[in-house]
């Protein structure tokens, strides 16, 4: 557990010291928050059948629990992908109804693993990613920003998403554009998901299920939404180079 830190200067000379241990607190609460859920999680998820079953018994409310904690640094192994399939595979609601459930869980997990990487810095993550894994994040983070951020909410690869969270709330990048690309992204994958599955039913939940079968198709779709992000990018650079030279000419 990472001990509390001490009251920052100027809480300790603005308001009494009781006080400012409760506001020092809850700024820590995200980072105690993920590491009780963890503590609880790992264990439960050496019976992973048990819990599926009864992820799926709680219907949509599971599925949002599920992608709560698929956004955290706790492995779901596209839980939450597989159980959008199923909910949506059964018809009983609207297939964007559990798009729509499965995107806000990831939203607010996404929110909470970015909050506790802000809090806790970058040494923290070192420990819980490894400081290799953390090195190539940064490097990536850094190069292409928001784009990596957006590829990595939309392939349907095993992807660690959530160090992608952590290295952007480490970085400081903005809180509101993190919550617009994280909420499109996932909106975008699950909504493909659940309109695919409420459609074309079993057979496509049972594709999920042995994506390994699939890798060749997998493989195509991330390239095409690489391809996609990429070119994106590149044309908002080269818009927003062009501005200035439009500026000047006018003037």
């Amino acid at each position: 557990m990472i001990s509390p830190l001490p009251s920052p200067w100027w809480l300790r000379d603005t308001v009494p010291p009781e006080l400012a241990e409760n506001v020092v607190s809850l700024r820590w609460a995200p980072v105690r928050l993920l590491e009780t859920l963890t503590d609880f999680v790992l264990p439960a998820a050496r019976r992973p059948q048990g819990i599926a079953a009864f992820l799926r018994h709680l219907g949509a409310f599971g599925l949002f629990l599920l992608a709560v904690v698929d956004s955290t640094p706790i492995p779901t192994f596209a839980g939450p992908d597989i159980l959008t399939a199923i909910l949506a595979a059964r018809q009983r609601e609207p297939w964007y109804y559990y798009a729509a459930v499965a995107t806000a869980g990831s939203v607010l997990g996404a929110y909470l693993t970015f909050r506790m990487a802000r809090k806790a810095g970058l040494d923290y993550l070192s420990r819980k990613f490894g400081q290799r894994r953390v090195d190539k994040l940064l490097k990536y983070f850094k190069r292409w920003g928001t784009g990596a951020l957006l590829v990595s909410t939309l392939v349907p690869l095993p992807f660690p998403t959530s160090a992608f969270f952590a290295v952007a709330g480490a970085l400081d990048y903005p809180l509101r554009t993190f919550i617009v690309v994280v909420a499109l992204g996932r909106a975008v994958r699950y909504g493909a998901i659940a309109a695919i599955a409420f459609h074309y039913g079993r057979r496509f939940v049972v594709a999920l299920r042995h994506l390994g079968q699939h890798s060749g198709w997998l493989l195509i779709i991330a390239a095409a939404v690489v391809f996609v992000v990429a070119v994106v990018i590149m044309l908002r650079k080269r818009l927003e180079s062009s501005r200035p030279m439009v500026k000047t000419h006018e003037t």
